[in-house]
């Protein structure tokens, strides 16, 4: 049977593989894979088969509510009326707005758009007998495993 786990690359991982290696386990049957994390920068705009689930026009649209409201307001007593002034309002407001929302994604929410949380460093896997298993589950999870899974 195999034991399949992820850990970060740090101290628990090797006590985690000495202590297995002291009830038992064969130094053969256990392997450690070193993962490549993602090295480059998260984009920003989606496309058709990706999404991150933040939106860039939310703001704007409500700024060109709110802008278009305001200039349909005011056109009444301007020169072209409220019809054009509302659109005006709407683009800009909506211009503003996705300005605002890319300044933020960009500037201010910068490391956000990293992996969050703790980071899958290493996979390790480990053959033992079906007896053992629980045994080994235990043991990686006392050692602050990042996932543990079995396989028959």
């Amino acid at each position: 049977m195999q034991v399949f786990s992820t850990f970060e690359k740090n101290a628990f991982l090797e006590i985690a593989i000495s202590m297995l290696e002291k009830k038992g386990i064969k130094k053969e049957s256990i392997f450690a894979v070193p993962l490549d994390n993602r090295a480059e920068e998260r984009k920003i705009f989606d496309n058709l088969h990706r999404s991150d689930g933040t939106s860039l026009i939310d703001i704007g649209v409500a700024l060109a509510t709110a802008f278009s409201v305001i200039g349909a307001s005011i056109g009444f007593e301007l020169a072209w009326g409220p019809i054009y002034w509302g659109l005006i309002g709407a683009s800009i407001g909506f211009i503003l707005g996705v300005a605002i929302r890319l300044f933020t994604e960009k500037v201010i929410k910068k490391k956000s758009r990293l992996l969050k949380g703790k980071q899958s460093e290493v996979i390790l896997i480990i053959d033992c007998d079906e007896s053992q298993v629980e045994l080994v589950e235990n043991i990686l999870w006392n050692h602050f495993a990042l996932g543990v899974a079995k396989v028959k």
